[in-house]
């Protein structure tokens, strides 16, 4: 493959595997694939090379580096401010370069099972002022920066890097995936204040908060879709397979065969039950991390969100404003697209992006490796 005119995106969820293939000279040139749903991960690699060998036949093109979107219910986000006298002179692009690189010792110290896939700066305060972007040409006697880190589990990332390599793939950039999702949705629907979103995934809740531009945290919650079907299995005493179905039949508004003898009625309580107690779980969360007691507005996304659509979410009792996105393929695999190639000057880009001209940012982490 040409990597200067092609990107590659796949999306390695728990449950589903997305990939899309992007001319970023001409961008009517893309190409999407994904698998069926599973549970079964024991043959992942083989679902994984499925994907990339169809990816190949639709482009004509062959995949030799791919970016990476990853969640984990273990991944976590840490907070670290730092700070520098400086005495009255010029800030340089140094000095930040200094304090990015002490806070990411201190993670790569500290957190020694994870890797580091983003680096935010979320904050500047230059002589008690407060900056959301790097002025240029300023003269100050103290600066410090708030900087956020989002890091997964480094033997998730290495369990993938080993799957692609076997294809003689490189793996180019982690990327978290409900974050470049939420930065996506957030930018296309112009969303300010308060917003949270929700990825409700088969075995997590991811939770990525803003204020206005601002990220304000991202939560984890070890509570996804898959708790609702261990619902369904324990009060109907069927199988998880069968549970699954019927959950999935109820998302799709697929009636259940009469023949079954299941009370449709009792397979809504269940669901519902068990979904008011993410949200509730979810609103404590963002709750506990807001700058302040106003309302907030929460976006869901997921295939474990799916369960509250539009059909369904009038019958979900709920206080918070909530809205459901359901989000495609396309969305997804866009998300990451546009986060590789897309400008972000709050962040600290962890490779290069090279369909881009080099900024201070994509240089000077060069400097850390």
């Amino acid at each position: 493959m040409n990597n200067e005119y092609f990107q590659t995106i796949f999306d390695c969820g728990f449950s589903k595997i997305r990939a899309g293939l992007f001319n970023t000279n001409n961008h009517e040139e893309v190409f999407y694939t994904e698998s069926e749903f599973f549970t079964d991960r024991s043959n992942l690699e083989l679902k994984i090379q499925k994907i990339i060998t169809s990816l190949e036949k639709d482009s004509n093109e062959y995949i030799d580096n791919i970016s990476l979107m990853l969640d984990s219910p273990n991944m976590i986000s840490v907070g670290i401010s730092l700070s520098k006298k400086l005495d009255g002179s010029d800030l340089k692009k140094t000095n930040i370069q200094f304090l990015v690189q002490e806070a990411k010792q201190q993670i790569l110290k500290h957190y020694v099972n994870y890797n580091i896939a983003h680096i935010i700066i979320n904050n500047y305060k230059i002589d008690g002022v407060d900056y959301s972007y790097l002025p240029d040409e300023i003269k100050c006697d103290f600066i410090s920066l708030d900087i956020f880190f989002i890091c997964l589990p480094t033997d998730l990332v290495l369990y993938f890097k080993n799957i692609f390599s076997k294809s003689n793939i490189l793996v180019n950039q982690i990327i978290c995936s409900s974050y470049a999702k939420s930065i996506n949705y957030k930018n296309h629907l112009k969303l300010t204040g308060h917003v949270s979103f929700i990825d409700v995934g088969f075995s997590r809740a991811s939770i990525t908060s803003y204020f206005n531009d601002k990220i304000i945290s991202l939560n984890v919650l070890p509570i996804g879709g898959n708790h609702i079907t261990k619902d369904i299995s324990q009060v109907l005493k069927i199988d998880l397979k069968k549970s699954e179905q019927i959950k999935r039949n109820f998302v799709q508004n697929i009636k259940v065969s009469n023949n079954e003898n299941i009370e449709i009625d009792l397979i809504e309580k269940i669901i519902f039950a068990r979904t008011e107690e993410i949200l509730e779980l979810c609103a404590k969360s963002i709750e506990s991390n807001s700058y302040s007691s106003d309302n907030f507005k929460m976006v869901l996304t997921g295939e474990g969100s799916k369960i509250l659509d539009n059909l369904h979410k009038d019958k979900i009792f709920f206080s918070n404003d909530i809205d459901f996105l359901e989000e495609t393929l396309e969305d997804i695999c866009q998300s990451g697209f546009k986060f590789v190639i897309g400008p972000n000057k709050q962040e600290v880009v962890v490779i290069p992006k090279k369909q881009i001209k080099k900024g201070f940012f994509e240089k000077f982490f060069h400097f850390f490796k």
